[in-house]
């Protein structure tokens, strides 16, 4: 190239720009043939290449079109082979369904035939059958319809006696069974459970040393014991009786917290106005601890747990609250231990009537004292503080103000009145017992045909005679349930009331 470049130079410096011109042209001429023969020789050689890529690509694509082909006739042929096989299965179904069809149209006809030999038999039947009714009624002098009504009376009759006989048998034997039962259950939980007996009156009486701390209690003018009194709410009693100090209230929490806090002062010997206020707060304090601690002890003692620290609180009030002189708590306690006893005679949960039991006057000793009756504010509380349905249920009905809806509930109710009338548990004013018996008399002899009543056992039988001449048997049973449910309705009184009505029919002659 660069002697070709050196020529046309010299070219055309030689010859001029005319030659040099058609010198280039003829060169330049001459290497776009060669490029051009040379892309054609390329082209050529590209073209072989793709032709061969593309045969290779279709027998490639072919091998594997004939490979799908062949599959697909496979399959074709498996699935025509199952559809003979089913076919020549639905072809032998519908053979043997066929000849079924022939054998029932063969029965069927056989039947047609037995039936209208049935039906003229019946026909031929009911032909003698009113014959033998003709005659029948010709022998009797009776229609059909006559003897009929005639012997269902008579059989109406015999079985209404015999169903009337057959329901006081069952009724007599449940009551002797249900009887026997629930007296052998009450006693078995009796037995089993030891009572103690706890009075409370509304007094407590502070023994001293000597006459001498009277006067120091009293103070100048009867100002320590005026300061104690406000701080207290106590009536304070210093009177002539030796070594004494009688403190008077209906509250038996402030009675404790003045006894304490009397203690405290006798022992510590400073006794004025400012050391009182002191002592009667610092007092407070400790009874209140005092009855967390005396619920907490009782819960672990009965073995209930789970219970919201305020019901402990309000059970350990239980300890300065009573009831007809019957100290609370001992007869929450005594009632669990009675409803545990019970409930596991009759198969229940002993561990939830015992909770039940525990609590079901805990209704009596809120800290504020709204106008409720005590079992439904104890319901109320339990179910504030989240105990069960059944346990809220057994607390509020122990005295029937709601609906009982567990067995818990009659439990409950049955033990509280064995221990409120247990011998020596509670304490009633003369007056009051005698007019409670009095009423009980009264009440029963203003029923019509009632000659005498007596009250007997201590108010807890009542027995009614009545004039055999004025009410037959039938009615004294009436005249039971009438008197009991009148007692139960407009009285009060502890346990229960057993109501005797007696008939009798004398005949008295004389010898002379």
């Amino acid at each position: 190239m660069e002697l070709m470049y050196i020529g046309i130079s010299i070219a055309t410096f030689l010859t001029g720009g005319a030659l040099a011109w058609v010198i280039i042209r003829f060169v330049f001429k001459s290497k776009y043939e060669n490029i051009l023969k040379e892309a054609e020789k390329e082209a050529e050689v590209i073209k072989k290449n793709k032709l061969l890529e593309v045969r290779e690509k279709f027998l490639h694509l072919k091998a594997e079109l004939e490979k799908q082909v062949s599959a697909r006739n496979s399959k074709i042929q498996s699935t025509e082979a199952r559809l003979k096989q089913k076919e020549l299965t639905i072809t032998q179904r519908q053979e043997e369904l066929q000849r079924k069809n022939n054998e029932l149209d063969t029965v069927k006809e056989s039947l047609n035939v037995q039936f209208e030999l049935v039906k003229k038999k019946e026909q031929e039947l009911d032909k003698l059958h009113l014959k033998q009714v003709e005659q029948l009624e010709v022998l009797s002098g009776l229609s059909a319809d006559e003897a009929k009504e005639r012997l269902f009376e008579s059989l109406k009759e015999e079985a209404k006696s015999q169903a009337a006989s057959y329901v006081n048998e069952i009724v007599e034997e449940a009551k002797m069974t249900a009887n026997k039962e629930a007296k052998k259950i009450v006693i078995q939980s009796i037995q089993r459970v030891a009572t103690e007996t706890a009075i409370e009156n509304s007094i407590t009486v502070f023994h001293i040393e000597s006459d001498e701390i009277k006067g120091r209690i009293i103070g100048r003018e009867g100002r320590n014991i005026r300061a104690l009194e406000a701080a207290t709410g106590i009536e304070i009693v210093v009177d002539d009786t030796p070594e004494a100090i009688v403190l008077s209230g209906f509250d038996p929490v402030r009675r404790e917290v003045a006894r304490l806090a009397l203690h405290q002062l006798v022992q510590d010997g400073r006794i004025h106005p400012a050391r009182i206020e002191e002592v009667v707060t610092k007092v407070r304090k400790q009874v209140e601890e005092e009855v967390i601690e005396t619920g907490k002890r009782t819960v672990i003692d009965l073995g209930v747990h789970g219970l919201h620290p305020e019901l402990i609180r309000l059970i350990g009030k239980m300890k300065y609250r009573s009831s007809y002189g019957q100290n609370l708590l001992q007869h929450a306690r005594e009632t669990a231990n009675l409803c545990a006893v019970m409930a596991s005679e009759l198969g229940l949960n002993p561990k939830k009537a015992k909770r039940a039991g525990l609590l079901h006057d805990i209704g009596k000793v809120p800290d504020d004292e709204p106008e409720l009756p005590h079992a439904i504010l104890g319901m109320k509380l339990c179910e504030k503080y989240k105990e069960k349905p059944d346990i809220c249920n057994a607390v509020g009905a122990h005295h029937d103000e709601t609906e009982m809806q567990t067995l818990l509930a009659p439990i409950v109710q049955v033990c509280d009145a064995i221990s409120g009338a247990r011998p020596g548990a509670r304490r009633e004013i003369v007056e009051a017992y005698i007019k409670r018996l009095n009423d009980l008399e009264q009440l029963a002899l203003a029923y019509p045909g009632v000659l005498k009543t007596y009250a007997i056992q201590a108010g807890r039988e009542l027995r009614v005679i009545v004039g055999a001449d004025k009410i037959n048997d039938k009615e004294t049973e009436n005249l039971s349930n009438e008197i009991a449910k009148k007692i139960q309705d407009e009285m009060t009184y502890p346990g229960q009331v057993k109501i005797t009505v007696i008939r009798e029919t004398r005949a008295v002659s004389y010898a002379k």
